[in-house]
């Protein structure tokens, strides 16, 4: 498989289809729902809620942490995640922006 060519296209353009990557793994909206469900920080609980090696965990989170939607403090041992509710809110607004412009023209191509 060739290159994305990510330069050609604009920063919107990246940071969607980064943020479209999120979603693209059933483990990682499995993650993200747990964490809006326990509405705190979590450290261990993942390993038993997901089902999945804690390695594979520690993946998803990764993932997710550098895309921003989740963040991460360290408590002794243990890293706990909680949703980052400031990009959480800036990606909201990106993606409805994106999806709404079928909004903006009533007319039909086709």
């Amino acid at each position: 498989m060739g290159l994305t060519k990510s330069e050609i296209f604009t920063d919107k353009q990246n940071q969607i289809a980064q943020l479209a990557k999120a979603f693209g793994h059933p483990a990682r909206v499995a993650i993200l729902e747990y964490l809006f469900k326990t509405n705190s920080c979590v450290c261990g609980d993942l390993v038993n809620e997901i089902g999945l090696a804690q390695p594979t965990i520690s993946q998803h989170l990764k993932e997710l942490k550098q895309l921003g939607l989740i963040k991460g403090t360290i408590e002794g041992t243990s890293v706990c995640y909680c949703i980052d509710t400031n990009n959480w809110s800036q990606m909201k607004q990106l993606l409805a922006e994106f999806l709404d412009q079928d909004m903006d023209d009533a007319s039909n191509c086709c």
